[in-house]
């Protein structure tokens, strides 16, 4: 029996199964590398900056899901890089416990490729993405080549997205675009617009500031 096989399905848990208590702390691996680490934090930080007055999502970077009664430590399955959850509540957490969220699983997830994790991320994860998390979106990204891929569940079965003439993928789930800007990976507006952070704002407003001769380290 494959690995994928192995974990349970959210139809198959039988009745008398006693889960484990929700407490569970996170149990991931530290990030390969720093670059994965900016990269990450970066998604993480433009999402909730620009859903900053919105309560009703989740939103975590290498963040154990806790999805089974028999779910195993395994240096095969991790958990995602990014993920977001919609239509729950916004607070902190050590972990997604699938049990202790009224079942929700990730909306979305985007995975950081490397060449220790691509195959995973290309294949048992992916499959595990479809057929047990049924997540709708799902996005890959490799900071060094920048490969960009995205797929979109339709029927049960992941289906590739197309780029748009800017080579950018659209998310249904985050009524956004994600796409590659000055080698990483970002969110864009329907309309194309880069979602900034909030630091790029500060800057923006900063300029504005010295263009009318204000000096904003004294504001």
């Amino acid at each position: 029996m494959s690995l994928a096989q192995d974990f349970n399905t959210r139809q198959d848990t039988p009745e008398d199964v006693i889960f484990p208590p929700g407490d569970l702390y996170s149990d991931e691996p530290p990030l390969e590398t720093e670059l994965h680490l900016r990269q990450i934090i970066l998604l993480l930080k433009c999402l909730e900056w620009l859903w900053r007055d919105r309560q009703d999502f989740y939103a975590a970077a290498n963040l154990t899901i806790y999805y089974s009664p028999n779910q195993r430590k395994s240096e095969d399955f991790r958990g995602p890089d990014f993920f977001v959850v919609l239509g729950t509540e916004r607070r902190t957490r050590k972990s997604w416990v699938v049990w202790q969220e009224e079942g929700k699983y990730p909306n979305v997830i985007v995975e950081i490729l490397s060449p220790k994790t691509a195959d995973t991320d290309k294949g048992l994860k992916k499959q595990i993405y479809q057929d047990t998390f049924r997540t709708p979106d799902y996005f890959w990204f490799d900071p060094e080549s920048l490969e960009f891929a995205g797929y979109h569940l339709l029927d049960g079965v992941y289906q590739p997205l197309e780029q748009n003439p800017q080579g950018h993928l659209w998310s249904q789930q985050l009524n956004l675009y994600l796409g590659i800007h000055q080698g990483l990976l970002r969110f864009f507006t329907p309309s194309g617009k880069l979602i900034s952070t909030p630091e790029e704002v500060a800057e923006r407003l900063a300029a504005k500031l010295r263009e009318l001769n204000i000096d904003p380290d004294t504001i």
